[in-house]
């Protein structure tokens, strides 16, 4: 539920293609989750912690992800409101893109899973309970992100946002290109 990039696509999203597109890219990012959830159940996680080359590869692919949106957010011509105006949205695929790729794409999501959420995969000795160990992070993800994109296309405040459209854009486009830069330092210098 913390600020990140995953917040800041939902919103882009949200705003750009209203909530409908905003809870596709949420849904989407849940459903990177679930898969990270699967993996971890499964054990994949702990071999990936101890293949750092792999691992390494997953961050690195990551921060480019997050640099490249967050340059195409820096360059967005006029803001939200004018790619509303003109036509031209983000297709329903490509917020489905951005909300995956954001959750595969993020190692702190990984590492989450490997520090907190593996702990539990031990006593979850039966299909119900493995079942639930995957389903529960993909449903509160999803829930979560799906009420950030209801509350914020709600007709008080989605004037406003779209008024500031293009300032949310730069403000996005500077924190995607941060964290980038933030992954690549923690996973060549760490």
């Amino acid at each position: 539920m913390s600020p990140g990039p995953s917040l800041a696509i939902v919103i882009r999203h949200t705003l750009g293609g209203g909530p409908l597109k905003g809870i596709v890219c949420a849904w989407a990012h849940a459903l990177g989750i679930g898969i990270y959830a699967l993996i971890t159940l499964l054990g994949l996680a702990v071999l990936l912690k101890q293949a750092p080359l792999l691992f390494n590869g997953i961050a690195l692919a990551g921060a480019a992800y997050l640099a490249w949106l967050g340059w195409q957010a820096l360059n967005a011509k006029g803001g939200v409101q004018d790619k509303l105006d003109s036509g031209t949205q983000a297709s329903w695929l490509t917020a489905a893109r951005d909300g995956l790729a954001i959750s595969l794409f993020n190692p702190k999501i990984l590492l989450f899973f490997l520090a907190l959420f593996s702990q539990f995969v031990k006593a979850a000795d039966t299909v119900t309970g493995q079942t639930l160990i995957v389903l529960t992070p993909l449903l509160m993800d999803g829930l979560w992100y799906t009420l950030v994109a209801l509350m914020l296309s709600h007709p008080r405040v989605l004037p406003k946002l779209r008024a500031n459209a293009q300032l949310i854009d730069r403000l996005s486009g500077i924190v995607l290109i941060l964290l980038a830069c933030r992954v690549v330092y923690t996973t060549l210098w760490s």
